[in-house]
Order: structure tokens, then C-alpha cells, then sequence
């Protein structure tokens, strides 16, 4: 569904910008209808805006949200489509190598997840109040045409990991697919750009459903999170269940699966660096949360939705996890940390089925959430006169083949040096956004001046692109690169996102000059 702006009489006008109020043609008088001199620009001054919308800066996708709808619930299951998927099951159980207990990993994800919910009420404030979206979020820190910058920074790490996703819910389609037909391994031993055909079969069947749903808008997205996120529970809860069971009972369960025992020192070491990993797992949802909080209802029902779908939600999760990856050690002798191939070894094939779909659909449901919608609505941001929420999305992942994910997981120093270097911006481009609203902006943003090129708007700076801001990002992201990639600071490097964030909040009010801090 694509949210358009009705014709209405400014007085019904909420929350959008007289600038941006499209009126047919015929419906003005001659001395209403102002001719502008850029090119590029609307050929109409709107309303009682002085300030053209240019057509490089707006479509009916990245304008303004008048009719917020989304409720309570609808967010909330999107958090719960955004946690609970093969590679979020994945990751809560990979803390268990870093040496620290049952206990120790649950904490951890609780710290990290209640950090995430304070940053993420932070990063959507003005989406849900200016019904604006991420990109458009970056303009008043970057400017109209600098804001391309943080979001295409965004748009590629987001197209990568989107591919990535789907190829690693495909290997676990392929998985199921041997244990429940072995005759398929036929087809699994030849090699074609790399993967086998019952790997390209399983791989598009993933990357076809995505975009199936995607492609269908926002309104499929809302009603798809809103029963998908939910319904992973069902499965989850009976796969504890059936372990608990197969291991006698709960007290024969150790969940102490470090591979080392911590103590004092090492272990709050190990800890803190849980708690950091689980912040940077989920910062790039958090970076963009304003193309979903642009549809609450109400900034009441943002936080509670956030409280509800983020701590929560993930401790139920947690737990859950903590419970099925002890279990499982148990009962087969290994640490599993992939509940598909949990899934494949249960008895009835029945669950085998009925589980592997679920986690199928739950995986879609995150990809969709954390990747998708980012790298189709910045994309959009690029090039609205030409991309609409749709063409970018289908752009969006057709690049996510051509990159070949499988290969490009499977290179560790591809994805470290290129992946890891663009998402060492991420951490620098919150604390800007968040630094330019909060503290220079007040909470307040002009929104004529975020869809118009005429050099009268607050955030055209020098040519659309505010160099203060740009520099900030560049010399934040270049220190926290650093803290990520070099060895000499590999003791920290799990807390690169805060550096970057802090280091990119503080370099950007510096830079800002005082005609800024008082605009």
C-alpha cells in the first residue's frame, strides 16, 4: 500500500508541509500559481510556502506520513519479525564461545536490548513526529542532497546483508530439503557460479517469497510481521519443550557452556564485550527505525510498541534460546547454534516440516524488516523522480544476487574489509542524526525545507550538502574503522558503535557553527 497526500484545503492539512500539498491543475487562480526559476523544481509554489518542492527531493514514497495507523501491536511484531529468525537464534547462541554461562549470556542480552530500546525510542522521535522517513531524518544534519551520503552508506550494507540473509536461510533450506528427500542430493553435487542447483533452487525460493511480500507494500509488510513474528513462538516453545524432555528434565541441563571457565576480571571483560555485540547486531534497524515510526499513531505508542517487542519480546527469546542451546548439548553431545539443523533432528517429520517453514517464514519476515525496507526506501531517497518505494525494492534485490552472497560470506577478508568498513559508519551517522535533532535542532525541523532546492531552505547549506556534517561523518568513521579493524585496538573493538556514535555526536556540534545551533 502507498501512502499517498490527498487533495485537502490546508486547514485539514496535519503535519504536512504546505509546500508539499499537490493540487490539480485548474484548482489555483492565475495569481495563486507562482512560476519558479530552477529547472529541477516543481513548477509551483503551493500553498503559503515561499519554497518549491523539487521533484530530485520528493515522491509520494519518502513524502511525509499523514495517516499514521500503525498501533501497539503492529509494531511490536515487527521487533518480534526483526529478533526472531535462524540468524538471531544463531547469534544469542554463538555468546556461549565466548566463555560465559547460561546466566551470564541471558544478561547480556537483556543489557544490550535495553540499551537498544533507549536508542531506538531516541533515533524514531522525529519519524513518528513529522511522519518522515530515515533519509529524509538526514537531511536537516547533511543536507537536502548530502543526506544521500549516510543513506547510501546504509543502502549498501543493508542490499549486502539482504543477500547474505537469504543465502544463509537457503543452506538451511537445503538442509530440510536432504533430510526429508535424500534423492535431492543428486542434485547437490556439481557447482554453478558457485553453488550447486539444489542450492540455487532453495536460494531463489527464498529470495522469490521476500519479494513476493515486499513487493506488495507496506500495507502486505504490516499484516505479514504482524502474524509471522508471533508465530515463531509456537515452534520455538515446542522445540524447548521436546529438549527439556529429551533431556530428562530441567535439572539435568548444564548451562554453563563456556568453552573456558571465566572469572573476575575476564569475565566482565567477556560480558560487557556480550552486551556491545548484541547493540551492534541490531544498529542498523535502529539507525533507520524512522521508516517505521512514521506510521505510529502517537510517540506513547511508539515507546510502549518498543518496550514490548524489544525487552520484552527478546527476554522471552533469550531465554527460550539459553534453554534449547543448553538442552541440545545434552541430548546430541554438541553445541548446536543453528535451530534448523536442531529442527532436522527431531523425530517426526511432521515437525521437521512444520518447524523449518516456520523459521523460514520467520527469517523472511527479519530480512525483510532489517534489510529490505532500508536499501529500497534509500534508494528511493537517491532518486525519487525516477525510483518509487517498488522499483527500488525490486533494484534492491536484483543487486543482492549480482553481489553472489555465498561467495561473499564466504571470504571472511571481503566481508571484514568492505561490509565491516561501511558498517563502521553506522555508529557516527546516529550520534549526528541524533546530535543535529535533539540538541542543535530542539526537536524541531522545518519540513518545506526538506523537499526543495531553492537555496532560501534551512538545509541547503552549500549546494545541498552541509561539509560540517560530512566531515564529522568522515573523521568519526575513519576512528571507529579504526577501533574495529586494527589490531592494536582488538581489546575493544566489540565497542566500535559507541565510539563511532559518540565520536560523531561530538565532532558535529563542534563543527556546527552558532547559526546552526540557534536555526
Amino acid at each position: 500500500m502507498y501512502f499517498q497526500i490527498k487533495w485537502q484545503t490546508l486547514a485539514n492539512i496535519r503535519q504536512i508541509p504546505t509546500g508539499l500539498i499537490r493540487i490539480p491543475e485548474g484548482k489555483m487562480s492565475p495569481e495563486e500559481t507562482i512560476v519558479d526559476s530552477t529547472p529541477s523544481s516543481s513548477t509551483q509554489r503551493l500553498g503559503s510556502s515561499p519554497l518549491p518542492v523539487s521533484d530530485n527531493l520528493f515522491n509520494e514514497d519518502i513524502a511525509p506520513i499523514k495517516e499514521q495507523t500503525w498501533g501497539v501491536y503492529n509494531l511490536s511484531a515487527m521487533w518480534m519479525s526483526n529478533v526472531h529468525s535462524v540468524a538471531g537464534y544463531v547469534f544469542a547462541a554463538s555468546l556461549f564461545t565466548l566463555g560465559l554461562g547460561g546466566f551470564q549470556v541471558f544478561a547480556a542480552l537483556i543489557t544490550g536490548i535495553l540499551l537498544i530500546y533507549v536508542f531506538t525510542n531516541l533515533a524514531g522521535r522525529a519519524g513518528q513526529k513529522y511522519g518522515i522517513a530515515f533519509a529524509a531524518f538526514c537531511r536537516p544534519a547533511f543536507g537536502v542532497f548530502g543526506a544521500n551520503i549516510p543513506s547510501m552508506i546504509k543502502a549498501s550494507t543493508a542490499t549486502c546483508w539482504y543477500g547474505i540473509q537469504t543465502w544463509v536461510a537457503s543452506t538451511a533450506l537445503v538442509v530440510v530439503t536432504l533430510r526429508l528427500a535424500p534423492g535431492a542430493a543428486v542434485l547437490n553435487n556439481d557447482s554453478i557460479l558457485g553453488m550447486t542447483t539444489l542450492g540455487w533452487i532453495c536460494f531463489l525460493v527464498m529470495w522469490f517469497s521476500q519479494l513476493a511480500v515486499f513487493y506488495y507494500g507496506w500495507e502486505a509488510i504490516r499484516k505479514f510481521t504482524d502474524w509471522a513474528g508471533p508465530a515463531i513462538y509456537l515452534v520455538m516453545f515446542a522445540m524447548a519443550g521436546w529438549v527439556v524432555w529429551k533431556a530428562g528434565g530441567l535439572e539435568h541441563i548444564d548451562f554453563n557452556l563456556g568453552s573456558e571457565s571465566l572469572s573476575g576480571g575476564d569475565a566482565l571483560s567477556a560480558w560487557l564485550t556480550a552486551v556491545a555485540l548484541t547493540v551492534a547486531w541490531f544498529a542498523g534497524t535502529t539507525l533507520n527505525f524512522a521508516d517505521f515510526s512514521r506510521f505510529m499513531k502517537s510517540r506513547e505508542a511508539m515507546n510502549r510498541a518498543n518496550f514490548l517487542g524489544l525487552p520484552i519480546n527478546f527476554a522471552l527469546f533469550a531465554l527460550v534460546t539459553v534453554v534449547t542451546t543448553s538442552g541440545a548439548l545434552k541430548v546430541f553431545g554438541e553445541l548446536i547454534t543453528d535451530p534448523v539443523h536442531l529442527v532436522a533432528r527431531l523425530d517426526s517429520v511432521t515437525a521437521i516440516v512444520l518447524g523449518a517453514l516456520t523459521f523460514m517464514t520467520a527469517t523472511i519476515a527479519t530480512n525483510i524488516v532489517a534489510n529490505f525496507v532500508s536499501a529500497a526506501m534509500d534508494l528511493t531517497n537517491l532518486a525519487p523522480k525516477y525510483l518509487t518505494f517498488r522499483r527500488a525494492g525490486v533494484l534492491a534485490s536484483l543487486i543482492s544476487v549480482m553481489v553472489m552472497p555465498w561467495k561473499l560470506y564466504a571470504n571472511a577478508v571481503m566481508v571484514q574489509y568492505t561490509l565491516g568498513t561501511l558498517g563502521a559508519f553506522i555508529g557516527p551517522i546516529f550520534g549526528i542524526i541524533i546530535c543535529d535533532y535533539f540538541i542543535i535542532r530542539k526537536q524541531s525541523i522545518d519540513l518545506d525545507s526538506l523537499y526543495t532546492e531553492d537555496p532560501r531552505g534551512k538545509y541547503w547549506y552549500r549546494n545541498g550538502f552541509n561539509p560540517n556534517a560530512i566531515l564529522a561523518l568522515v573523521l568519526a568513521g575513519i576512528f571507529a574503522l579504526s577501533i574495529s579493524q586494527l589490531a592494536l585496538f582488538a581489546s575493544v573493538a566489540a565497542y566500535s558503535w559507541f565510539f563511532g556514535a559518540f565520536a560523531g555526536g561530538i565532532l558535529h556540534y563542534a563543527f556546527s557553527g552558532r547559526k546552526e545551533r540557534t536555526a
